[in-house]
């Protein structure tokens, strides 16, 4: 740690400097950060509020930057930069007063070894402190918070209108999203209730961001978990699978496990990462649901018998959770897409002859990137294996008809719901080995 006693804000600083420069996940900096269990609650919040919001805006705030500045930087001031990129952050993004926004960075600055910084940062500052809500409001947000790449790929893949649709929905924060382990329309009327929540078309329970989740009534007892309403919807292609045999690839971090147990099925979940596996294991104890768990890489293991269906968690660039890990955009390239495209069809060859004939699959994946998606499915289909794919179950899907694709697949967007508070970007399709 660079100071005695860390705060909110030079905790961000070093969170920003682990996604930005480090090329590490936000979540695993928070995890990993040695300071973040001696800051009060409440402080951990703020610290992640700022990372995540300069994650989110940074294309208008460098765009602020540069307007400020006769000359980039230089890379031994990146620090300066970064500090530059929370305090505006603060100021222009998360509603802090001014003076607070400048007083507590520019000591920041002193405290960091950025003092011949201390009088640019404050200078800049400042004069953001004026004038940068009327710039601010002159900015192409959607376009200049979203990489080219994506950009590019969202415009081919959905249309201009539509990608512009998927990055003002990356602006606003994601909503917190229950699962209820009861699923019944009573058992989630009640929940909903109980936690001031409100029942989604989808069947899931949502509350508005913020507050320790730990402390909300059931989560202790197990009667809910976290899951975005997009991500609880490919389990439910699937049907009725109580009795049945479910092999949960790629199963951590195992809400959708826990989807499948609810649901009486005999589910075995496997992954390759022990240490996630654990968190598999404490959700389930947590909820009084049961699973096998099976440490091992998805697509070499096999089981002692065919299943009666295999979920296909896909690892992917999770370019369809930007909304809630605006690192994503930060961390993700397009080779990355093309890379995980390999692993995608080595899992999706390795479900199919983990199925007994007749058996379903059900292939998805968090990301926008069609690579990712319906692309994989036409490869399988194309490369004469024997499956079919079949049309989302009618029943579960009442009332999200713009979510269904002309071949039956689920394809969710950001701005679907978009009343309700919008949704993580999801593809699944749902198939069928032959008899």
């Amino acid at each position: 740690m660079k100071t005695a006693k860390p705060s909110a804000r030079s905790v961000a600083f070093d969170l920003l400097t682990a996604v930005l420069r480090q090329k590490q996940s936000l979540d695993m900096a928070l995890s990993e950060h040695p300071g973040i269990n001696g800051l009060e609650a409440r402080d951990r919040g703020f610290a992640r509020s700022i990372t995540a919001t300069t994650l989110r805006r940074l294309g208008q705030i460098d765009a602020l930057i540069d307007i400020a500045l006769d000359r980039p930087l230089p890379k031994k001031a990146e620090g300066a930069h970064d500090l530059l990129r929370l305090g505006l952050a603060q100021l222009l993004f998360l509603g802090t007063p001014p003076h607070a926004a400048v007083a507590t960075t520019v000591d920041l600055a002193q405290a960091l070894g950025f003092g011949p910084h201390k009088s640019l940062i404050n200078a800049i500052l400042r004069r953001f402190g004026r004038e940068g809500r009327a710039i601010v409001d002159t900015q192409d947000a959607a376009r200049l918070n979203t990489p080219d790449w994506l950009w590019e790929s969202w415009t081919k893949a959905y249309g201009e209108a539509a990608c512009r649709r998927i990055a003002e929905a990356h602006l606003m924060e994601a909503p917190l999203d229950i699962t209820v382990k009861e699923n019944s329309l009573e058992a989630k009327t009640a929940w909903a209730e109980k936690l001031d929540a409100r029942l989604l078309p989808t069947g899931s329970l949502r509350r508005d961001a913020g507050g320790m989740i730990n402390t909300l009534e059931g989560f202790e007892d197990g009667a809910w978990w976290v899951q975005d309403t997009a991500a609880a919807m490919p389990v439910k292609l699937l049907g009725d699978v109580r009795d049945k045999h479910v092999i949960d690839l790629c199963a951590a971090p195992g809400g959708k496990t826990a989807q499948l147990a609810a649901a009486g099925a005999r589910v075995t979940a496997v992954d390759r990462s022990e240490k996630r596996l654990h968190r598999v294991r404490e959700n389930l104890g947590r909820l009084g649901l049961d699973a096998k768990i099976v440490c091992a890489d998805a697509a070499d293991w096999k089981p002692d018998a065919p299943a009666d269906a295999v979920l296909v968690d896909a690892p992917c660039s999770s370019t369809g959770t930007i909304r809630r890990h605006p690192d994503v955009a930060h961390l993700k390239t397009a080779k990355d897409v093309i890379k995980l495209a390999g692993l995608q069809e080595r899992l999706l060859a390795a479900a199919v002859d983990m199925v007994k004939p007749g058996g379903e699959i059900v292939y998805c994946s968090c990301s926008l990137q069609p690579e990712e998606g319906p692309v994989r499915i036409a490869a399988l289909l194309d490369g004469g294996a024997p499956v079919s794919q079949l049309a989302a179950p009618p029943g579960d899907m009442v009332g999200l008809a713009e979510l269904i694709t002309a071949d039956g697949a689920l394809r969710s967007l950001p701005f679907h719901l978009a009343d309700e508070g919008g949704m993580d970007g999801f593809f699944a399709a749902r198939l069928k080995r032959d008899e």
